[in-house]
């Protein structure tokens, strides 16, 4: 083992920026010298001065450097084989994972109910998917997870996949059976991808669920800065096996990453992989019981339901996490997106998430703390009051998303191809070329190449008019859709 009490790239940061450097080379403001004065009100100084760029000696240059060392011990924290920083998010984990996979052949099996970012990602890499459908949660709305028999019938119908591509824990907590689909995948000869963006902290404690690299997946993208504590857009990807070749894995990240690294998000990487290695366990002991109470408080306001372990009744869920407090509003006659808008309002409270059915509120691993469970009861229970005191005129009607589109084109064929602008009204049984993924949880409810029904139509709109937003379109008043173009 590592000695993880260490902090080799922040400390050769601090070294660099201590040492009072001549700065004539990039970022511009060199060491916030010529900084706007609201860039150091946004800041700070500290931050200014260790905005430093790559290739300096003695930081990123030399084998061995301290930024592999952060990276060395980032890999052994995880359990894995190597372990990259990412500076794009787990965005930029999905879309290199993809090109990573189109050097081992052209087809891959993926979970319907991906980020869109996954899309993007066969877009970029010219990938043919094979869908396979989560199970859907008929009462609230929402997928959850892939069951090893819907993944094997996929891979069945695509004997050339290169790799099959899974998500867990999803949005709402909810954790697959990650070791079964392992071996159905490894069965069918070919790699487990698992995008784990909301699970990066399930290895530091025995109480969590299963991580995907200790139950046997061959490549993890995750979102450290979820619920580790990095730096927002700072992420992280685990190779767990020799089905991925590591070259080729290295190669495809540098091709989606800037050259011009920011040592901030790094470092935080860094200094978040100590946290979690040296005090995980502990904060996640103090934080899972607070919230469990927190959960019993919220059940006892009228017109509340909170998810918990009741999750695992569900066919493709084995685990689940905590530290998601995801509350079922429907009691209330109010959809999530009023409830969140008035515990904002009132209590100056951000949720992570609101659909028709539910708010979502994240904690990190050493952020729940009782005053911060209280203030998010508090505001919750003021919305709910306020409700009570000016109910809705009347009850919404919660309809579940409709089924995906009929795929007629690969994602790149379609994004990349011919294409027309139409009025979004008119755009029934056209074939889409762009993607359209309501957020949140920006899960995709068309993908380039595939045919838009009127039911899907509407949902967005829908979506749309209740407070959520749509990524992808380039419209994005979604006046207009762009799609494949009829001409001959």
């Amino acid at each position: 083992m590592a000695d993880q009490d260490r902090t080799p790239y922040v400390d050769a940061l601090l070294e660099f920026a201590q040492s009072d450097p001549g700065r004539y080379n990039v970022p511009g403001h060199q060491g916030g010298i010529g900084a706007d004065e609201s860039l150091h009100l946004l800041a700070g100084q500290t931050a200014l001065v260790d905005d430093i760029p790559a290739l300096i000696e003695g930081i990123d240059v030399g084998e061995p450097n301290p930024f592999q060392e952060a990276q060395d011990l980032a890999a052994d924290a995880w359990g894995a084989r190597r372990t990259w920083f990412l500076m794009n998010g787990a965005s930029q984990g999905n879309q290199a994972m993809c090109m990573a996979v189109a050097h081992m052949g052209g087809e891959l099996v993926v979970q319907r109910n991906v980020h869109s970012s996954v899309i993007d990602g066969m877009i970029m890499a010219g990938l043919k998917p094979t869908f396979a459908a989560p199970e859907l949660d008929p009462e609230l709305g929402v997928a959850h997870c892939l069951t090893p028999e819907v993944l094997s019938d996929a891979l069945d119908r695509c004997p050339g996949a290169a790799a099959a591509v899974i998500v867990s824990p999803t949005y709402f907590g909810a954790s697959a059976d990650v070791a079964a689909l392992a071996e159905v995948a490894h069965s069918h000869g070919v790699p487990l991808v698992v995008d784990e963006a909301w699970g990066a902290h399930l290895h530091f404690h025995p109480a969590l669920p299963q991580d995907a690299l200790d139950a046997g997946a061959d490549l993890v993208i995750s979102s450290t800065h979820k619920t580790v504590g990095s730096l927002t857009q700072s992420a992280m990807i685990h190779l767990g096996s020799e089905r991925f070749e590591e070259s080729i894995i290295d190669r495809c990240i540098s091709m989606t990453e800037s050259t011009s690294p920011n040592s901030l998000l790094c470092g935080s990487l860094d200094a978040a992989r100590r946290q979690a290695a040296i005090n995980g366990e502990r904060m996640l002991e103090e934080t899972i019981p607070v919230l469990r109470d927190a959960r019993a408080e919220l059940r006892q306001i009228p017109g509340l339901e909170v998810l918990d372990e009741r999750l695992l009744e569900r066919e493709s869920v084995v685990g689940w996490d905590p530290l998601r407090l995801t509350i079922d509003v429907r009691g209330t006659g109010a959809s999530g997106y009023r409830v969140a808008a008035l515990a904002r309002s009132l209590a100056n409270v951000n949720l992570e998430l609101a659909s028709d059915t539910v708010v979502v509120a994240v904690f990190g691993m050493g952020t729940g703390t009782p005053a911060r469970a209280r203030r998010l009861v508090d505001g919750i229970a003021a919305a709910v009051a306020e409700l009570e005191a000016d109910p809705p005129e009347k009850k919404p009607e919660f309809a579940l998303p409709p089924p995906w589109g009929e795929p007629a084109m690969t994602p790149r064929e379609a994004f990349l191809g011919a294409q027309e602008v139409v009025a979004f009204s008119e755009a029934e049984g056209r074939v889409s070329a762009e993607p359209l993924a309501t957020y949140p949880p920006g899960i995709p409810n068309v993908l380039p190449g595939e045919i838009l029904t009127r039911e899907t139509l509407d949902f967005i709109t829908d979506s749309v008019d209740h407070g959520g937003y749509v990524r992808g379109a380039a419209d994005r008043a979604l006046a207009t859709l762009r799609v494949v173009s009829q001409a001959k």
